[in-house]
C-alpha cells in the first residue's frame, strides 16, 4: 500500500493496481500548485464530508476517470445528480471493495456543500486491506468512538487531523492514537491556512516522547506500508 499526501486532507492510496483518492482539495490549494489533477489516477474517490476543502476537485476528477465516489448517502446522492457514479454508505456499515473492506465510522464535525446542500453526517474510514489496515479520521474532534476501532481492526497506520481550530489538534491526536491503539500516525489537515498552522518540531517531539511516530509529509511525498 502506497500513500501520497496531496496537501490539506487530500491523499492518494495505491493498493496493487487500484488507485484511490481521498478528499481531493488540490487545485484551489496554493501550497499544492505543483500537483496537476489532470494526471491523477482514480478508480475510487473516498469523501469524509462535504466541505469545499474536501470535495473541490471531485467533479473534475470523477468525470475524467469515471471513479466511483464512496461516502455517506447524502454526498453520493449529490454527485449522482451530476451524473457521477457512487457507492452510498452510512455509519457503522462496511463493504467489500476490490481493494479491501471499507467501514464508515463516526466523526464529530459539520458537513454541508458550498451551495448549502445537505452533506449528511461527517465520517471517517477504516480500510482493511489484504496486508495493511489504515484509519482515515476525516475532520473530527477527539471522540470516545475511536476506542471502538481496535475492537475490530488492528491498525498499521492512523491518519489524523492535527491542525486544531476546526479539528482536534496535536495534543488530542496524541490521545486519539491511544484510543485507536496505533503508534504510527500520519498527520494531516494542517498548515493550509493561518488557522491551522502548527509547529512541526514540537508536534513530532510530543509523539516521540510517548514512543510514537508522527509523520508530516511534504505535499507530493509518499510512504509505503
Amino acid at each position: 500500500m502506497k500513500i501520497t499526501f496531496y496537501g490539506h486532507a487530500s491523499l492518494g492510496i495505491e493498493v496493487d493496481d487500484v488507485s484511490i483518492l481521498v478528499d481531493p482539495f488540490i487545485s484551489p490549494n496554493e501550497k499544492a500548485a505543483h500537483i496537476n489533477i489532470e494526471t491523477l489516477k482514480a478508480d475510487y474517490i473516498l469523501l469524509t464530508h462535504a466541505h469545499e476543502d474536501h470535495v473541490a476537485d471531485v467533479e473534475a476528477i470523477a468525470k475524467r476517470t469515471n471513479a466511483v465516489i464512496v461516502s455517506n448517502a447524502e454526498i453520493v446522492a449529490y454527485f449522482n445528480r451530476k451524473s457521477l457514479e457512487g457507492h452510498p454508505m452510512n455509519h457503522g456499515g462496511k463493504w467489500d471493495f476490490e481493494f479491501g473492506t471499507v467501514k464508515y465510522v463516526n466523526a464529530i464535525h459539520s458537513s454541508s456543500f458550498a451551495d448549502g446542500s445537505n452533506g449528511g453526517n461527517p465520517g471517517g474510514f477504516v480500510i482493511e486491506g489484504e496486508r495493511k489496515n489504515i484509519y482515515i479520521a476525516g475532520d473530527t474532534a477527539l471522540t470516545y468512538d475511536m476506542k471502538l476501532i481496535p475492537k475490530h481492526t488492528k491498525l498499521d497506520l492512523a491518519i489524523l487531523p492535527i491542525g486544531d481550530n476546526f479539528t482536534m489538534g496535536v495534543d488530542d491526536a496524541l490521545i486519539a492514537s491511544d484510543f485507536v491503539a496505533c503508534d504510527k500516525i500520519l498527520g494531516y489537515h494542517f498548515d493550509t491556512f493561518g488557522y491551522i498552522e502548527i509547529d512541526h518540531e514540537d508536534a513530532k517531539r510530543k509523539f516521540f516522547n510517548k514512543d510514537k511516530d508522527l509523520m508530516l509529509l511534504e505535499i507530493g511525498e509518499s510512504i509505503e506500508l
